[in-house]
């Protein structure tokens, strides 16, 4: 029954993704606007295909993980109501938690980057998947299993946020009224894939934005008039964005940094897992360290020449190494 439940998910979404990013394509090549790229789009079919691959292939030892928890679980759900809203409530928020140590913790952020390497914003950014989170992404969901909650309906929960996930990729829909404050929204998700100071490490929800609003991580978006346009990608774009470096680009940078030499043992624990473009000698910025630069800019105007203006904007969005990407 577990099994026919995800098989009837995947019948409805497939055809839904086709026919809304159909829809997209028309409206914005109608609309004049470049929001599509063969070369990108091709790049997010590609990821999604190993991260599909992978997630796949280790299904059933996390799974089995997860069942070996159930098993051990001494809660008896009476209500099926209660239940499934629960588990969805539940997920939700461990998967907030998963979000946020992908932004804010180097090692896994090294996976995460290749969801936000593009510098487009369009429905088919939401497949642009974390090629390698399958691998650890069941570790955070532990929790349900102890629980009481069966592991293939977490697999079905996590699929079905999943779609809400990818269809708040998207520039077409501005705001939604009242949803704004109880849901991610496609307003709340450019937020999280602009490479803007302001906007960096914000709005981690899948589904549900409260988390974010708990936890103090939210922003809203702001006009143009009031703060600066959106953009997308990295603090640092990938030079070179071929199948290959757009997956281990950071791994890359990472490596590099941990053989350095003129370093000792907790210098290189802070490179792979303090938060990405922490530096020894202060050579790169962290997300909050280039939002306290862009602050104190605004906040003193009459500080600031004009040499000195440029030297800070291009310490925000060109730290020298590819671990300030964010």
């Amino acid at each position: 029954m577990e099994s026919l439940r995800e098989q009837w998910l995947l019948m409805i979404s497939a055809p839904l993704y086709i026919l809304i990013i159909g829809t997209e394509v028309l409206l914005t090549h109608l609309q004049h606007r470049k929001s599509y790229s063969i070369k990108d789009t091709v790049a997010n079919i590609y990821l999604m295909l190993l991260n599909g691959s992978i997630d796949l292939l280790f299904r059933v030892v996390y799974l089995a993980v997860l069942a070996w928890f159930y098993q051990r679980s001494y809660v008896n759900w009476q209500s099926a109501s209660a239940y499934w809203l629960c588990l969805l409530l539940a997920e939700d928020f461990l998967y907030y938690w998963l979000h946020r140590f992908d932004h804010e913790v180097r090692f896994f952020w090294a996976t995460h980057v290749t969801h936000h390497s593009s510098q487009q914003m369009n429905l088919t950014v939401g497949f642009r998947s974390s090629v390698f989170q399958p691998l650890y992404r069941f570790i955070y969901f532990i929790p349900l299993a102890l629980c009481g909650f069966k592991p293939m309906d977490i697999a079905f929960i996590y699929s079905a946020t999943q779609i809400w996930g990818i269809f708040v990729h998207t520039e077409l829909i501005k705001k939604m009224g009242w949803l704004e404050y109880i849901f991610v929204t496609p307003s709340h998700h450019r937020v999280h894939h602009a490479s803007n100071p302001k906007y960096l490490d914000m709005n981690m929800g899948m589904f549900l934005i409260i988390w974010d609003k708990m936890f103090g991580t939210f922003q809203p978006e702001l006009p143009e008039e009031e703060y600066a346009p959106l953009k997308y990608g990295l603090t640092k774009n990938i030079e070179k964005d071929n199948a290959s470096n757009i997956i281990f680009h950071e791994w890359k940078q990472l490596w590099k940094d941990i053989r350095r030499k003129d370093i000792g043992f907790r210098e290189k624990w802070s490179y792979v897992f303090g938060p990405p473009g922490w530096s020894h000698d202060g050579s790169r910025l962290t997300s909050e360290q280039m939002r306290e630069s862009e602050e104190n800019k605004w906040a003193h105007p009459q500080n600031i020449s004009r040499d000195t203006n440029d030297e800070l904007e291009m310490a925000i969005l060109f730290t020298n190494t590819s671990s300030s990407d964010k």
